[in-house]
């Protein structure tokens, strides 16, 4: 897997509101995504806000090509913490899928945001629904990211197959949007956060109007299959120019993960930190909104949670595990 590292510099960022316990010298290397999506952004202000407030912490943010490469990264053993998909995640935890045979101890640090199941098409490639991606040439996501996993499910819950049915690229968002410009693709998959930078730059494209298809009928087999990891939701009609409606599509849950080996004291500075700068974080990307005490819960991530992450939340009366 090709790599490559962003040192992310700290923003001007208030006091914290309460010291934290001092360690020793921690390097961390935040796996994130693609530079078209919500991880990277996200995953650089985190780096950021651990870089200046955790006493001996030094976090870099790396890009990635998603959810399954950043687990792999998780079971290396080397000092990752990373953003995932939940569903991807148990995959890792179980050994199943992408990971047979080879369980990640994996564990919760906390639950950050929903990620939403886009599957994106422009006026003009007769594709209205998820039955006329029959033929046509579609990406499903880069081959390590959680969006190729959850494109799969929704493919599969339609009744067609992932490799008869359609000519299938495996791009990531970027690459995607890229492709549909120059009328390489029909369609893409790509799930992310709201608004996805890569989504909104082919919305905003002169000549275009974007397409989003409706997928939410499918997540009652998709959960019959694979548990209840999906939810029916919307992407409203205000996210991306040119859209008629609500998209009614399918959301699984984001996470960020450490290995179990992690030492207690520096998974609870990571999520108290977190929690703490969240405003610096909004002003990243607003899916930081979501980073809710409230939304902490065992039944939004069946990965369990790490240690340092139980003690952080107890402090506030939260009860993960």
């Amino acid at each position: 897997m090709r790599k490559f590292i962003l040192t992310v510099g700290a923003a001007a960022l208030v006091a914290l509101s309460a010291p934290l316990a001092a360690q020793s010298k921690v390097n961390i290397s935040i796996a994130t995504g693609g530079t078209g999506g919500v991880y990277y952004p996200l995953g650089g202000g985190i780096a950021a806000a651990l870089s200046k407030y955790v006493p001996g912490m030094d976090a870099t943010a790396e890009v990635t090509g998603g959810s399954v490469d950043n687990l792999k990264l998780i079971g290396s053993g080397k000092p990752y913490i990373a953003l995932t998909m939940v569903d991807a995640t148990l995959d890792a935890y179980r050994g199943e899928d992408k990971f047979k045979g080879n369980k990640i101890p994996v564990r919760t640090l906390m639950i950050l945001y929903p990620n939403r199941m886009h599957v994106v098409s422009v006026e003009g490639r007769g594709v209205n629904r998820i039955a006329d991606l029959k033929g046509k040439h579609v990406s499903t996501g880069s081959p390590g990211s959680a969006t190729e996993v959850m494109a799969f499910r929704v493919i599969e819950a339609a009744g067609l197959d992932k490799d008869k049915d359609m000519k299938r690229e495996r791009l990531g968002v970027a690459e995607s949007v890229n492709a549909m410009k120059d009328n390489k693709i029909d369609a893409f998959f790509w799930v992310g956060g709201l608004p996805t930078a890569g989504v909104t730059d082919l919305a905003n494209t002169p000549g275009t109007k974007i397409k989003l298809v409706d997928h939410a009928d499918l997540v009652p087999a998709m959960n019959k299959k694979y548990g209840d990891l999906y939810i029916e939701d919307a992407i409203p009609k205000a996210t991306y120019r040119g859209m008629d409606a609500d998209n009614k599509q399918a959301t699984v849950m984001n996470i960020l993960v450490a290995n179990a080996s992690m030492d207690d004291q520096t998974a609870y500075n990571i999520v108290k930190t977190i929690f703490d700068k969240r405003q610096d974080l909004i002003n990243v990307h607003k899916e930081a909104a979501n980073f809710k005490l409230e939304n902490q819960k065992a039944a939004a991530s069946p990965i369990p949670f790490h240690p340092g992450a139980i003690k952080y939340f107890a402090e506030h009366g939260i009860k993960v595990n």
